[in-house]
């Protein structure tokens, strides 16, 4: 999920990317290679400590090459037709299977409606092209790409922005570190929220006490929904190109083409 900000947002938003900013500069030099890695992550540990955050989840953490050749490739996977790119992302299995959820989470899906005035079908994209309605979220701890990231040049403030937010979500217990694992750019959960999404826009729809994206249902669509809400989402309008909430999006996903796609599926899933 590659999101930015708008609207109300635009001042929390401009006021956490001068804190990370702050705070990159404050942790060492950036680097584009692994060379400088291990004096940036003791740099970025001490200022944190000065900040009240707990980094024990950094230890041993070391310098993901496999995440960088992944970030500077990226525009790779959004060429091509918007037909071809659905049938990577969306094939005619996953709107059969959304299909099904759509009757046998239709309970659900109504209560997070009203709550929150997104309809079903969108979530059901969502869900659907970020991780394969929960089978892909991936494996691999958060705290290693999200290090590497941080310490990278490319977008050192964004992502130790989201480095800070991750371990606050492990501090707090929101998630246990042990389970902070993702598909590899530091997202959690079933939709895959950046860290400073989830402290921003994660809820406990089940009511355990916990908003737990990894393993509840109830709360990965709630939050997505919740997420969605938050950035102007008009309850019950359309979504396809040209209609009130297509821009919306360009909040969840910044790259043309998986807009056009999750418009296109979720259409396909209400159809």
């Amino acid at each position: 999920m590659a999101v930015l900000a708008k609207g109300r947002f635009f001042a929390a938003a401009a006021f956490a990317a001068l804190t990370a900013a702050g705070a990159a500069h404050a942790a060492g030099k950036c680097g584009n290679d692994a060379s400088g890695f291990n004096a940036w992550v003791g740099a970025y540990t001490a200022d944190a400590k000065a900040r009240g955050i707990d980094t024990r989840p950094l230890q041993g953490v070391k310098y993901d090459t496999g995440v960088i050749k992944i970030d500077r490739a990226q525009h790779k996977a959004f060429r091509g037709s918007l037909e071809d790119f659905m049938q990577r992302r969306a094939p005619a299995s996953y709107v059969k299977k959304a299909k099904g959820y759509m009757k046998s989470e239709a309970s659900l899906l109504r209560r997070i409606e009203q709550r929150y005035g997104v309809q079903p079908e969108v979530l059901l994209a969502i869900w659907g092209m970020e991780t394969g309605f929960g089978a892909n979220s991936g494996n691999r701890s958060v705290f290693g790409p999200l290090a590497t990231l941080a310490y990278d040049c490319r977008r050192s403030a964004f992502f130790t922005n989201e480095l800070d937010s991750a371990l606050i979500i492990a501090q707090k217990r929101y998630i246990p570190a042990e389970r902070m694992r993702g598909a590899g750019f530091g997202e959690l959960g079933q939709t895959q929220f950046l860290p400073s999404k989830y402290l921003e826009y994660a809820v406990d729809f089940d009511g355990d006490g916990r908003r737990d994206l990894i393993r509840s249902r109830a709360d990965v669509l709630a939050s997505t929904a919740n997420f969605l809400r938050g950035h102007g989402w008009q309850p019950g309008g359309g979504y396809g190109p040209g209609q009130i909430n297509y821009k919306h999006w360009n909040d969840w996903n910044r790259a043309t083409i998986y807009q056009q796609a999750l418009a296109e599926f979720a259409r396909r899933i209400a159809n």
